[in-house]
């Protein structure tokens, strides 16, 4: 998860936050998306405490076949595209649905992966997974922006049937642009899906409080479906939209050096050692809000986090 470019401006309940914790800090954090091995630990433990991948796993079986129903129009090969795929396993559900509603039908499936440590995780799940021998995978470890390049650099022109990007467009410094370059390889029946955390969730409302001090300022990382959605309304693109309810324990984040508490706040965050880099104020400001009713919940001594996520599927561009 990362972070929302949606202004800070104070509401009404934010006003009982501490005045210093609305400051930005004097020195700046590190982000810990540039720490690979504790950033892959800390996404670990939120997979472990939240039901992320439950809610999109009943999103894929109930409403993703009938928006795959028309891509392909026919034809005997599929392109797809997988960015920020991570280790695969929601990639694997969907070309099982895929599969289900063409099937006999080939595919070309190129897979847009930064983290090395995720590309390998997935390699083995591939290698793992029966029947997949209509899947011809090619491997990038790469950005979606690096993927962009590559494409322009190599004057590539192939469309694809399907993308998904899930939970990766923290992590480019213009989410729109991205978006709108990757609806342009949409082919004429294609579809493109886009997760990311709801405005509504929890993590709008940190990111709106806190995005000067938390987000990096190189990537994006504060940005939710909200921002997406106005980026789409400003240009009149059409989407069809769907919330995604979900949750994410949090308790331990609330026990001063509890380790896996520490590595929660940091992934909450997205900085490296939140609890040690940030001030007093900052950290005090961050849990008061993390425990708001608008934020979470707390039921028999547990704080559940609204961790509700948000679907957006275009169509390709007319």
């Amino acid at each position: 998860m990362a972070a929302s470019g949606v202004s800070s401006s104070s509401t009404e309940e934010e006003e009982n936050l501490p005045e210093s914790a609305l400051c930005t800090m004097a020195s700046p954090l590190k982000s810990l998306f540039h720490d690979d091995s504790r950033y892959q630990k800390a996404f670990q433990l939120f997979l472990e405490r939240s039901t992320e991948h439950q809610c999109m796993q009943d999103f894929i079986h109930s409403k993703l076949p009938d928006v795959l129903a028309s891509v392909g129009d026919g034809k005997s090969r599929l392109n797809v595209i997988g960015v920020g795929s991570g280790a695969g396993k929601i990639d694997l559900e969907m070309l099982s649905e895929l599969h289900q509603k063409h099937p006999g039908v080939a595919v070309d499936y190129e897979v847009v992966e930064p983290s090395s440590q995720q590309l390998h995780k997935y390699k083995v799940s591939v290698s793992q997974t029966p029947a997949l021998d209509y899947i011809k995978f090619t491997w990038n470890e790469m950005t979606a922006s690096g993927f962009e390049e590559h494409c322009k650099r190599e004057k590539i022109t192939k469309k694809a049937d399907f993308i998904h990007m899930i939970e990766m467009l923290y992590y480019e410094g213009d989410p729109g642009a991205t978006v709108s370059f990757f609806q342009s390889l949409l082919e004429k029946k294609g579809k493109l899906l886009i997760i990311l955390a709801s405005e509504e969730s929890g993590w709008g409302r940190l990111w709106r409080t806190y995005k000067d001090q938390l987000c990096d300022s190189e990537i994006s990382q504060c940005v939710t479906t909200g921002e997406i959605k106005s980026y789409l309304d400003s240009r009149g693109v059409r989407y069809q939209w769907y919330e995604l309810p979900s949750e994410m324990e949090i308790t331990e984040c609330f026990t001063e050096g509890d380790e896996k508490g520490e590595l929660l706040l940091d992934f909450l965050t997205e900085v490296q050692n939140f609890s040690k880099a940030a001030s007093p104020e900052l950290r005090a400001g961050v849990l008061k809000l993390l425990r708001h009713p608008d934020c979470s919940v707390e039921s028999e001594g547990k704080v559940i986090f609204n961790n509700n996520l948000g679907v957006i599927v275009l169509d390709q561009l007319t």
